[in-house]
């Protein structure tokens, strides 16, 4: 036991690392572990009654036990991670043409601009010589689409699963936006061991992809596309369609965004994904078949029954069935973990002893951990496994309705009605004890809870499980059992949207610091488990400090800017102590996807925030892209752009107001820039709004898009103007950052929002020479993530990148580092 805990404590700390040692390194901890582990073991047999007698000798073990399985996790999860990281790209062809053979290895996803699709690498050339690349990429096919940025060419031909192409690519190693409590990318490709992403070349000046052969090296994938098509060809309505795909064949990205929406409100994604509920209700109905079957199978053949007895027969074969279904379903995290969790306990239980119910739990906890460290990372492990710990924990049965033999009635029809009473009240009870004790965590891991969940799930739970599960399994065989299943997803979905209408469907709380989380999810658990009461409020006390967190603000007199790492585009908080504003809402990514909707409203609710004025700079998308979201989350705010033709909500020269003792002041456009009719005279760029922040002796700069002609009239107009940082104008742009403008601002920060490798060259090595003369230090979006800036720290800039760096992350552009603290 001291061995495996040790384990995986190493496995964590190894997890925590910034960086990665070399496999050389890890390869000597596993070895040392080793060594250690067998000289406590001779320890043991030399002197067995060290640990019964509880001597010093036998505390001495236990550290040494624990000091060799730290050193054996660490080493084998440090030597795997060495190993992935040593395929990365080479940084010499990022962005240039190589050619690259390989085949699909996945289910393409198709969107309206093209198609998504892992190619699974066999060759690779650059300029006709042979370069390693990474095993596996992630590219698109784009051809055309609504949004004439994603437009490179004409359009894929439909890809198939197991098809052997050669194409032409530019790819680029995995790079995510850096945000406070936002999605880690690196870390979601690196887990599916993704070494780089990239598109395919297809102009018209570009060599032709072409097909070399529809092979059947992947027949399960293979299946798995013709089974999805099938069913979208089927089934008339493309929701119901899509929720069926991913029920079936686990292809997820057939979900509509609004039904996931409305699944995450309601608390039931988890039943809309292949998870391990599913397969493990697969693999109850697989044993209970194998029961069956088996038996029959030894009257015509009665050596099968002498050689493998029936329950032995049952637990593998519903095992292997299970493993099967989760392969066809795309072997999946979730479904992995399932298998490596029934994998366990049925090797303990035909062991022939009945082991307690911790430790089984505990080895099945290990097992995924050895078999993939980087589950530790992933909310679904520890829902999964905490859901299941508590199930174990609270599994005694209460007093209820229960009847003994002699005072059960003799009636079959009571009987029964007692039997499906007692069920139903067992099913709340189950339902209620996992949803209390899961509420804390899904706050820590999500910044949400669903309190329509409790009731969601009563109602989902049976249908997805007892009627649309075997509906979609056995419409593979028969396919109008389909539609079946598509009329019940249809009712369920209408039950869950009038659920999700309820005022406290979704409750979102800030997010509270790592401490005070663990302590509330505690807290969640003392509630549920079976313990005297007085323990029982000691939960509600650790619980309660959850609920109540707000996350500190600035002081009086003092402001916080804190610039989004959005890409390509614009997006800055400023925070004072009662009141915040958002300057632009960060661009749109697709027809479907924005910055608003993925990373702007997501951290405003991890903050607490409740916007007071939002001010979009101007039209463009990479400013505007995420309106519609902050607009929704936030209908109390007060909207100023340069574009509303309506004055009230128009951003002028001269406006000015007062927040908590920090002032506001519209520098640009003026009333004259602007025809009879509300329209900008000038083009829209240099319409942007621009905006001073000051506290005191303190101040910040926001310049949109405008260009050196409109900075060097602003400059000249107020030539007192001082700035203690700059957001970089036009994403440090050569024709904006003139030096009339920094020579009158004279910032001793700027901050350069521009997406990683742009296609425009953002910032401009012209203008970064500008800042280099004034020996302005700056940071860009793409190296440094978020930028975090304080008034009351002014020689400080936090980058969001360096403060939260793993391993697995992008070591970014060192050129555009900030300088020490």
């Amino acid at each position: 036991m001291a061995l495996s805990l040790g384990a995986v404590t190493g496995l964590a700390l190894q997890l925590l690392q910034a960086s990665l040692w070399s496999t050389t390194h890890y390869g000597a901890m596993l070895l040392l572990g080793g060594v250690i582990t067998s000289a406590g073991v001779f320890c043991c047999k030399r002197t067995p009654f060290v640990f019964s007698t509880g001597s010093p000798r036998g505390g001495l073990l236990l550290c040494i036990f624990l000091l060799a399985g730290a050193l054996a996790g660490a080493g084998s999860s440090g030597w795997r991670a060495a190993q992935f990281a040593s395929r990365a790209l080479p940084l010499d062809l990022q962005g240039v043409d190589i050619e690259v053979t390989g085949h699909i290895a996945s289910l393409p996803q198709r969107t309206p601009q093209g198609e998504r699709f892992l190619l699974a690498v066999d060759s690779g050339h650059y300029r006709g010589q042979p370069v390693a690349l990474p095993e596996q990429l992630q590219l698109g096919w784009y051809g055309g689409g609504e949004t004439v940025s994603w437009a490179r060419g004409a359009g894929s031909p439909g890809l198939r699963t197991g098809e052997h192409w050669r194409f032409t690519v530019r790819l680029r190693s995995p790079h995510g936006n850096a945000n406070p409590h936002g999605f880690d990318l690196e870390r979601w490709l690196w887990t599916r061991r993704i070494g780089a992403t990239g598109y395919v070349r297809n102009g018209p000046r570009d060599p032709a992809p072409e097909k070399l052969a529809a092979t059947a090296g992947y027949p399960l994938q293979a299946a798995r596309q013709q089974v999805r098509d099938a069913i979208h060809a089927h089934v008339q309505d493309p929701r119901a369609a899509g929720v069926i795909a991913a029920l079936l064949v686990g292809d997820q990205s057939s979900v509509d965004r609004a039904d996931w929406a409305l699944f995450r409100t309601t608390g039931v994604a988890h039943l809309m994904v292949i998870s391990g509920l599913h397969v493990t209700l697969f693999a109850w109905m697989a044993m209970a078949l194998m029961a069956w079957l088996w038996p029959r199978l030894g009257r015509q053949w009665p050596v099968l029954l002498l050689s493998v007895p029936t329950p032995v027969a049952s637990a593998w074969g519903g095992l292997l069935l299970a493993a099967g279904y989760a392969l066809f379903s795309g072997w999946g995290l979730p479904a992995q973990r399932a298998v490596v969790m029934l994998a366990v306990v049925m090797v303990l239980r035909l062991g022939a002893r009945r082991w307690p119910w911790p430790l089984v739990w505990w080895c099945a906890m290990l097992a995924v951990l050895l078999i993939d460290p980087m589950a530790w990372l992933q909310p679904g492990f520890w829902l999964s496994f905490v859901a299941v710990g508590v199930l174990f924990a609270s599994g005694r049965h209460e007093p209820g309705l229960q009847s003994s033999d002699d005072e059960v009635p003799p009636s079959t029809a009571r009987r029964g009605a007692i039997r499906l009473v007692q069920g139903f009240i067992d099913m709340v009870r189950t339902q209620a004890v996992v949803t209390v004790a899961l509420a804390p965590l899904t706050l820590l891991l999500f910044g949400q809870f669903s309190v329509a969940s409790l009731v969601a799930n009563l109602v989902a739970i049976p249908v997805v499980t007892q009627l649309v599960m075997p509906l979609v399994l056995l419409g593979a065989v028969f396919a109008p059992l389909w539609d079946a299943a598509a009329w019940l997803i249809q009712v369920l979905s209408w039950l869950l949207g009038w659920l999700a209408q309820w005022p406290w469907a979704a409750v979102h709380r800030p997010a509270a610091p790592t401490g005070l989380a663990l302590a509330g999810v505690l807290g969640g658990l003392l509630l549920v488990l079976r313990l005297p009461w007085t323990l029982r409020s000691a939960g509600v006390l650790l619980l309660w400090p959850v609920l109540l967190w707000s996350p500190p603000r600035p002081a009086v007199g003092a402001f916080e800017m804190i610039a989004l790492d959005v890409g390509q585009g614009s997006a800055v908080l400023i925070r004072t102590a009662n009141h915040s504003l958002l300057y632009d809402t960060g661009p749109r990514y697709s027809p479907d996807s924005d910055a608003g909707d993925r990373i702007v409203v997501p951290m405003l609710r991890a903050l607490g925030e409740r916007l007071d004025s939002v001010v979009v700079s101007h039209i463009d998308s990479d400013h505007s892209g995420g309106n519609d979201a902050v607009q929704a989350d936030h209908p109390q705010a007060r909207w100023l752009s340069s574009y509303d033709n309506d004055i009230e909500r128009r951003c002028l020269a001269g406006q000015q107001w007062e927040w908590d003792d920090v002032r506001f002041e519209v520098l640009h456009p003026h009333p004259h820039h602007f025809d009879e009719n509300g329209k900008g005279r000038l083009s829209t760029n240099d319409m942007s709004c621009v905006l001073l922040v000051s506290a005191g002796e303190q101040s910040a700069w926001l310049g949109g898009d405008i260009t050196d002609r409109q900075e060097v009239r602003m400059a000249l107009d107020r030539p007192e103007l001082r700035a203690t940082v700059m957001l970089a104008p036009h994403h440090g742009s050569r024709s904006s950052s003139s030096p009339v403008l920094l020579n009158t601002l004279r910032p001793r920060w700027v901050i350069v929002q521009a997406g990683y490798r742009n296609r425009f060259n953002h910032p401009a090595p012209i203008v970064l020479d500008r800042y280099r003369q004034r020996e302005i230090p700056w940071v860009t979006s793409a190296s440094c993530g978020a930028a975090i800036w304080r008034s009351w720290q002014p020689e400080t800039m936090r980058c969001h990148r360096q403060a939260q760096r793993r391993f697995w992350h992008h070591p970014g552009d060192l050129d555009h580092e900030p300088r020490p603290d």
